[in-house]
């Protein structure tokens, strides 16, 4: 079995094994848009554009950072709402095996099951 870390930081995850990097998850890969609060808070969150909305490109998994008073705090908020989202798991789950080589793609159990040795061909 590979030791297989996970390094978390505030604008990215990377998944290392074995101090060898597989892939990282960047701030480029994400969909950063700022908005203005609302309920309580008052005139400050309603007017300043303090809230985070984070969509991943890939995936489109969206979530929200909105609890804080900056921004900075609500970014941190939002990505950490992300990578605690369910389905962000099983893309950094499924992303990780693909590239330790673990995980046929569809493509490739197709190509397998296509071979002419798989295949019964009758004429009639």
């Amino acid at each position: 079995m590979v030791d297989v870390k996970h390094v978390h930081n505030v604008f990215g995850v990377s998944v290392i094994k074995e101090k060898e990097l597989l892939f990282s998850v960047t701030k480029d890969d994400f969909e950063i848009t700022t908005f203005s609060g609302t309920g309580k808070g008052g005139q400050n969150r309603n007017k300043k554009q303090k809230c985070v909305r984070l969509k991943h490109k890939d995936t489109g998994i969206i979530t929200v950072g909105q609890n804080e008073r900056s921004l900075e705090q609500n970014k941190k908020s939002a990505f950490m709402n992300m990578v605690n989202h369910p389905d962000f798991k099983k893309y950094m789950k499924l992303r990780t095996s693909r590239e330790l080589g673990e995980v046929y793609d569809v493509e490739q159990k197709v190509e397998e099951a296509m071979k002419e040795e798989n295949l019964k061909i009758e004429y009639v």
